[in-house]
């Protein structure tokens, strides 16, 4: 990764993934699910931390690091993955919802986005955010695997 290939500059797509899977979090905080375990204490506050941290971290690489060498965006098959995972993520909130609480409900609600945003910054060619979007994935993923399944 060669930093000259980097301009500041801002992806509007970026932040426009980042709210399109804020959207079922913003609901979540308004309006609880029927079995609402996400509201329990969390076991892993300290791996919770890091995650935030590198969530802030990653919407801001998303937006503000632009590669010189990204062409437009249009559809590929990595932009189809990052629709395909948003549609899985959307479904598992449906099923939490539905009161559906198990380990693929949760996975759906942790790993998804993880990938959506994976997916896209390796689309934009946005190596920078690679970084903090690995360290989320790993954390929320840890998050969701010792508070809710095991």
């Amino acid at each position: 990764m060669k930093l000259k290939n980097y301009k500041l500059g801002f992806d509007i797509w970026g932040l426009l993934l980042f709210l399109i899977i804020m959207i079922p979090n913003f609901i979540w905080f308004v309006v609880p699910a029927p079995n609402d375990v996400l509201r329990t204490d969390s076991v892993t506050e300290q791996i919770d931390s890091i995650a935030s941290i590198c969530q802030v971290l990653m919407v801001i690489a998303l937006c503000i690091f632009v590669n010189r060498k990204k062409c437009k965006l249009y559809i590929t098959p990595l932009i189809i993955a990052v629709i395909i995972c948003c549609l899985l993520y959307f479904v598992s909130w449906i099923g939490y919802y539905g009161g559906i609480v198990n380990m693929f409900t949760i996975l759906g609600l942790t790993f998804f986005p993880c990938l959506a945003f994976m997916f896209f910054t390796i689309d934009r060619k946005n190596m920078i955010a690679i970084v903090p979007i690995s360290i989320f994935t790993i954390c929320h993923l840890i998050y969701g695997i010792v508070n809710f399944i095991v």
